[in-house]
């Protein structure tokens, strides 16, 4: 088994990297560092990796800003960082993928995409539109074996979010007690109560990437604690 990763810290890589090796014995783990927003970035990447069988597209960005100071810069950098990037690089992968009639495309989006917080409404248009990206592309991939959907990440702890959730409740905090007053005060919908360990998004993209989920194109799944207060996305 071959994985690759890419990201722009060599460092955090080579840390995943080793975390993977050691969770699964018989992988083989390369890691290219990169910034695929560029074009120089997505040229080394598939110089390095000219095709593969699953597609992850997981790069994004996020913060909280109040909706009337957001400038067009910044929300060109989140259209081309959360949503560009996975066109790129499906445009890139997916041809392949057709020709030997399989393949995975997997896009994670979040919850923001359909509940639209009022603090990152732009990253949550960034990733609505990963959604219609997703419905496109596994369109374009009709009948080839390939499949294409979005996973609708709920609130996840990583150490991007510890940072934003210091910024909502304070830093005086520790950990535990500003997750508890993070999801009482801005998340408080979700069912699961608590943050979304990053293994437990991770399973629902094995399941997608696996011949389980044959039957499964043009989606979007949900891995959101109940935090999308409906039966459907």
């Amino acid at each position: 088994m071959r994985i690759d990763l890419t990201g722009r810290d060599p460092g955090r890589l080579e840390g995943a990297a080793d975390q993977l090796r050691a969770a699964v014995e018989e992988a083989e783990v390369t890691t290219v560092a990169g910034d695929v927003v560029t074009d120089e970035g997505t040229a080394h990447l598939l110089a390095a990796v000219p095709d593969v069988d699953v597609l992850v597209d997981n790069l994004g960005v996020f913060g909280a800003q109040p909706a009337l100071e957001v400038s067009d810069d910044e929300w060109r950098r989140y259209f081309e960082t959360n949503v560009l990037t996975a066109v790129r690089l499906t445009r890139s992968y997916l041809p392949g993928m057709r020709e030997r009639g399989w393949g995975r495309v997997q896009y994670i989006a979040s919850d923001s995409a359909v509940v639209i917080p009022a603090e990152v409404i732009h990253y949550g248009m960034s990733k609505t539109a990963l959604l219609a990206v997703s419905r496109g592309f596994a369109k374009e991939a009709a009948g080839s074996g390939v499949t294409v959907n979005s996973v609708i990440a709920g609130p996840t702890h990583t150490g991007g979010v510890e940072e934003f959730v210091h910024s909502l409740v304070g830093d005086q905090l520790s950990w535990d007690e500003a997750q508890r007053e993070f999801m009482r005060r801005h998340r408080p919908q979700s069912l699961l109560q608590r943050l979304i360990e990053p293994e437990e998004i991770a399973s629902m993209c094995v399941h997608l990437a696996s011949p389980l989920a044959s039957a499964t194109t043009g989606g979007a799944l949900r891995v959101d604690g109940g935090y999308v207060d409906a039966i459907l996305p």
